[in-house]
């Protein structure tokens, strides 16, 4: 049974929990998975084509329930966690008092993210540094990017979205990226950083597109295909 639930409709097919949603950018019906939410996400590209995407999704719908169930479960942040920081394991610890979060060097020789408080407000601060080690980070590769093409560079927000790594809307000259891909491998965050800039040349993904993103990086498909196998893992991340 549909139900609304904001501007958003989801529904149920064969068990299989779905939230519909239209993208007039898109060209095809297709279908994602939303780790985090727990659910199947249908596009389509016009409010016409949600029929067809609810009758593409029960066709699908085996396939749905074995990603669903696939997923990580989710992880909260606590001391003694290990995350991948910028391609190095760092562990979280806590620092006596309530100061800003840090990198510093642990009791054993290892890089530990240290915060002061407790519960809430020590996680607060992890995300905190988290958050801007990710937008100093994406903010020099697109610098960079832009420099190399000749485009001015244009305003960088981090977010958190659910499924996508980075938008660009080109003209507004704007790019969003999420804070998330701090955790992964720097050459992937540099590869983000280089696709949403050649955006601001092509705003679709066309072979014109992708030469542009190769010119910068060279062959993305190593880094698309670490987002697409660990992806879920950084989305797993409860903050």
């Amino acid at each position: 049974m549909a139900y609304r639930d904001g501007q958003r409709l989801r529904l149920d097919a064969d068990g299989a929990p779905l939230r519909l949603s239209v993208n007039r950018r898109a060209r095809r019906v297709s279908i994602r998975i939303d780790a985090r939410a727990g659910e199947a996400v249908l596009v389509a590209p016009s409010e016409r084509r949600l029929a067809d995407a609810v009758a593409f999704a029960r066709t699908r719908a085996d396939w749905i329930r074995d990603r669903l169930a696939d997923r990580p479960e989710p992880v909260g942040l606590a001391p003694g966690q290990v995350l991948t920081v910028e391609g190095r394991p760092v562990t979280l610890a806590v620092l006596p008092g309530a100061g800003a979060a840090r990198l510093r060097v642990g009791a054993d020789g290892g890089e530990e993210l240290a915060a002061g408080g407790e519960g809430a407000a020590w996680s607060r601060r992890i995300l905190n540094f988290l958050k801007r080690r990710a937008r100093e980070a994406l903010v020099a590769r697109t610098e960079v990017h832009c420099r190399a093409l000749g485009l001015p560079l244009p305003k960088v927000s981090i977010n958190d979205p659910r499924s996508r790594w980075g938008s660009c809307t080109p003209g507004r000259g704007t790019i969003r990226y999420s804070w998330r891909v701090i955790l992964a491998p720097p050459a992937v965050l540099d590869y983000l950083a280089a696709h949403e800039v050649a955006h601001l040349v092509h705003a679709d993904h066309s072979p014109r597109f992708w030469a542009v993103v190769a010119q910068r990086i060279g062959d993305p498909s190593p880094h698309r295909a670490w987002l697409k196998q660990h992806g879920a893992a950084l989305h797993a991340l409860t903050v």
